[in-house]
């Protein structure tokens, strides 16, 4: 007798689950046991352009049921407030209620920020950060209408997909490390404001070789023994699988970067140092005395060289 899975009798909404991240993502929670909502807008180009289809939602959706589980594709854009809407309520619809929601749908327009065109900031902004929001927004109406109803907690799991473009800079990526610096903000407040009702949001900074990084890790060589990849996405999908489960219960308000077989959990920013003013206030001469020294000492800006950050050698 097979053992009873962690998502069994769940529901989950993925965004972006046509490729890449949210397609491992969108297998590892039915194959968890949850009926799966397979959101995708479906334009071929990563910035996106192209005409939108439903072909990669209905694949990963086919590829579900094709295993013995259950899920409905979408075809629409979450930076919509009215499609997001129409997302939730087919969630709701066709599985009774929504239970998960995991928010990874996004693109890229990348450029310095000394080029970058205000359509290309706005683009970004719109997909990652509003689509983020809309999605919360209607799933968060839920389970607090719901929570009224029953009088208690009731289930809920949010995962947000942040980026290290956010925790140590991307030069040519102003608008993306923005935006995700802007998903770690809601999902913090988004955990405070629903845990009185048994709901919980956390956001994950994964690494993979996805059509979104395929410029990032070009230099990366794949494996040729024909183990897997250690940026592939499927190092990525069983955190979510956990954070999307009741053994996740006490994680909220949680920022996790994963990738390769590691987990990281990052804290919250803390103060490197503090300096009192000798007066009632400072003067452009005491701050001088105090943090030019300070910061003489320490690396420029505090940047890191970037095969540094990502932990990696290119080969």
């Amino acid at each position: 007798m097979s053992l009873p899975r962690p998502l069994d009798g769940l529901s989950a909404i993925v965004t972006g689950a046509g490729r890449g991240l949210g397609r491992a993502e969108a297998l590892e929670l039915a194959r968890l046991g949850a009926a799966v909502v397979v959101n995708d807008y479906g334009q071929p180009g990563r910035d996106g352009s192209g005409e939108a289809s439903a072909a990669p939602a209905e694949e990963v959706a086919a590829e579900i049921r094709a295993a013995g589980g259950r899920a409905t594709a979408h075809l629409g854009d979450v930076a919509d407030h009215e499609q997001a809407h129409e997302l939730v309520e087919l969630a709701i619809r066709t599985y009774g209620t929504l239970d998960i929601l995991v928010n990874n749908a996004g693109i890229l327009r990348d450029r310095m920020i000394f080029s970058m065109t205000e359509d290309e900031w706005d683009a970004v902004i719109r997909v990652h950060l509003k689509g983020h929001y809309n999605t919360t927004h209607f799933a968060a109406a839920h389970w607090r209408a719901r929570s009224k109803e029953t009088g208690g907690p009731v289930y809920g799991r949010i995962v947000n997909t942040s980026s290290e473009a956010y925790l140590a800079g991307s030069a040519g990526q102003s608008n993306y490390a923005a935006a995700k610096g802007g998903i770690v903000g809601l999902t913090t407040s988004t955990a405070l404001a629903l845990a009185k009702y048994g709901v919980t949001a956390n956001a994950i900074c994964p690494r993979a070789r996805t059509r979104m990084t395929e410029d990032v890790f070009a230099g990366f060589q794949e494996p040729a023994d024909g183990t897997l990849d250690a940026l592939a996405p499927e190092h990525v999908s069983p955190l979510v699988g956990y954070l999307a489960s009741p053994a996740a219960a006490g994680v909220n308000g949680q920022l996790l970067v994963v990738h390769g077989g590691m987990v990281a959990i990052v804290e919250r920013p803390r103060v490197a140092a503090k300096f009192d003013a000798a007066k009632e206030t400072f003067t452009y001469a005491e701050l001088d005395e105090l943090l030019t020294p300070y910061y003489a000492d320490r690396p420029r800006g505090e940047t890191f060289a970037a095969a540094e950050v990502l932990g990696l050698k290119r080969e």
